[in-house]
């Protein structure tokens, strides 16, 4: 049975955001957009290697969830598409854009890359190249956030195609039978790399099916839509922190790009993405904000090109820093 979107009235929402605080949570999405776009003409030019997996279309998502809790207090954790999340949990743009370059002064050194932003400091518990790897250290955050009665929750973000992994079904299980303090984010973006995420599950909704089996209440939303991302993160996040019970909620999404960058796409039309990307996340709370007079056309262009001097800059950065010195080698790689 088709799934029962989590319902808001957005102009009620946008009202009780606020102007200012609605300004910044656009500002946020479109930060992300234009370092994600940067890191894309990086790779395109080969100072990028490895594999790089952009959130473009996603930004509702995670920007709804960071902005009801508190990084170093509350634990995050997500998988390898995970540039946004270190954005919103305030880790400086230079450092990840170096990060992605392979330098020095990258978020992990240089020895990351695009998977593996990480930081201990704001409890982002970084991002995981292993699908559903991730799962047991968002319980884990839990856990110990319960144990040491610290009030603070734990969000783990995962994609459509780890909810088939053990570790999913695991760390569910065991979330609920210890009352844990912890929220796990289905970022829906209807692909599990190039398949359809209609023909790898038996269901429509994620959430609903696979929460009942783990006595675990669940929620499902528009992840395009940043009204209904920020109030079903209000609801949720305030509930687990009252009830220090898991819960289990899907976001509806889409990725413009492909899996990675070096992903064609093939397996899914062009009409079907176009569809998708009139419904483009970011636009839509733009159109939010000047239908309440909140912010004209020339103001919003003056903060994108803002954004984008300081993707220019952060470019720069990374470009100038220096490459790891090869004494640092095996540094933090062995014990």
């Amino acid at each position: 049975m088709p799934a029962q979107l989590y319902e808001v009235d957005p102009i009620a929402v946008r009202d009780e955001i606020g102007k200012e605080r609605l300004i910044e949570l656009w500002r946020r999405m479109l930060t992300i957009r234009r370092f994600e776009e940067r890191a894309e003409l990086a790779y395109r030019a080969k100072k990028v290697a490895g594999f790089l997996h952009l959130y473009i279309g996603q930004e509702a998502v995670a920007t709804g969830w960071y902005d009801h809790i508190t990084p170093g207090v509350d634990a995050t954790v997500t998988s390898y598409r995970c540039h946004a999340h270190a954005i919103l949990s305030g880790v400086d743009v230079k450092e990840l854009m170096a990060e992605l370059y392979g330098k020095a002064t990258g978020n992990a050194k240089g020895k990351g890359g695009s998977m593996h932003f990480f930081s201990r400091e704001k409890l982002f518990l970084g991002g995981h190249g292993i699908v559903g790897g991730q799962i047991p250290v968002g319980t884990g955050a839990a856990f110990s956030l319960k144990y040491r009665k610290t009030g603070g929750v734990s969000l783990t973000f995962l994609g459509d195609g780890a909810t088939p992994q053990g570790t999913f079904h695991e760390s569910l299980n065991m979330a609920s039978l210890w009352s844990l303090p912890a929220i796990y984010i289905i970022e829906n973006n209807q692909y599990g790399m190039g398949t359809a995420c209609h023909r790898a599950n038996a269901v429509d909704s994620l959430a609903e099916a696979k929460a009942v089996g783990y006595n675990m209440k669940a929620y499902t939303f528009d992840g395009l839509d940043l009204f209904a991302s920020w109030k079903c993160a209000q609801e949720v996040v305030a509930e687990v922190r009252r009830s220090s019970r898991p819960v289990l909620v899907e976001a509806k999404t889409y990725r413009y790009r492909g899996h990675s960058v070096s992903d064609a796409g093939l397996y899914r039309t062009k009409e079907e993405v176009e569809r998708y990307k009139r419904l483009d996340p970011i636009a839509r709370v733009q159109q939010a904000l000047q239908d309440a007079g909140w912010l004209s056309e020339a103001e919003a262009n003056a903060i994108d090109e803002e954004i984008r001097a300081r993707m220019a800059e952060a470019a720069d950065f990374a470009e100038r820093s220096p490459e790891p010195p090869l004494s640092q080698l095996t540094a933090d790689v062995y014990a």
